[in-house]
């Protein structure tokens, strides 16, 4: 992504793309022109699940500074599933996180990326809470600007999970958007983030909120700091419930830009 295009962007954030009366300057960005490794003074490798396959019984195995399955490259960043055996693993793949070198709390989000297809596939592009303030999951909260299955890949969701709100008693809040060129192209990918709700786009478009109740932490822990997670995960509970199929491995989620955007005062 050129200045030029950047400057366009942050132009139509102001004038076309946010609420009435808002005002977002950019505060943290990575536009990916650059070649090799991601940036480490914006991304970290997370691979502390490795061991009990994130909870959800992934079938990858998330390598750290492994060029094969993060790199940057004619401006943007893939994160690659290859059939690469490795801690006792089929498949490899990448876990970036900003933590610690991006942590926010309330702001506009903006990504912009081409995802994979393909029975099997899980690619996530969401938000975790840095301190876990509220508690272990889902206590302090997750955010989910994006998610996609290979098995249904027209359908992008967007979904919060709290204490009262979440996958494993069947009571996550979601909204979810048709977008049958998701796999052929980029998209933005958006959330708008503040004290009363939290907004999710496709390219501009809202297509899900989830309100403040303001009846505390078990619904609404979003008064703390959450950083970035990109991701592409290869089977697990939802991602491979139809099973992976290993025709057109390497799987690629490319990604073309990271904006994160904060209120002007």
């Amino acid at each position: 992504m050129k200045p030029i295009c950047l400057f366009v962007a942050i132009v139509a954030c102001v004038f076309f793309s946010c609420k009435p009366g808002d005002h977002w300057k950019l505060a943290w960005s990575d536009e990916f022109e650059y070649n090799g490794l991601p940036d480490v003074t914006k991304w970290s490798y997370d691979t502390l699940g490795n061991e009990w396959g994130w909870g959800n019984n992934e079938a990858q195995f998330y390598t750290a500074g492994k060029l094969q399955n993060a790199f940057v490259s004619d401006g943007t960043l893939k994160i690659s599933a290859l059939i690469d055996s490795a801690g006792g693993k089929r498949y490899t793949s990448a876990r970036l996180v900003t933590r610690g070198k991006g942590d926010w709390l309330f702001g506009k989000f903006e990504i912009r990326a081409k995802l994979p297809t393909g029975k099997g596939t899980w690619p996530a592009i969401w938000m975790m809470p840095t301190d876990s303030y509220y508690g272990d999951w889902p206590g302090s909260g997750e955010i989910d600007i994006m998610e996609n299955v290979g098995f249904n890949p027209d359908t992008i969701l967007a979904t919060v999970h709290t204490k009262r709100y979440n996958h494993v008693i069947g009571t996550q809040t979601s909204g979810k958007m048709h977008v049958p060129t998701a796999y052929t192209g980029f998209h933005v990918y958006g959330l708008e983030w503040d004290e009363n709700e939290l907004r999710a786009y496709i390219d501009g478009k809202h297509y899900y909120t989830h309100k403040n109740e303001h009846n505390g932490p078990d619904t609404w822990p979003f008064d703390k700091r959450f950083h970035l997670i990109l991701n592409l995960a290869v089977g697990g509970n939802w991602g491979g419930a139809m099973g992976i199929d290993e025709n057109g491995f390497p799987k690629v989620m490319e990604i073309d830009y990271v904006r994160v955007f904060q209120k002007e005062e």
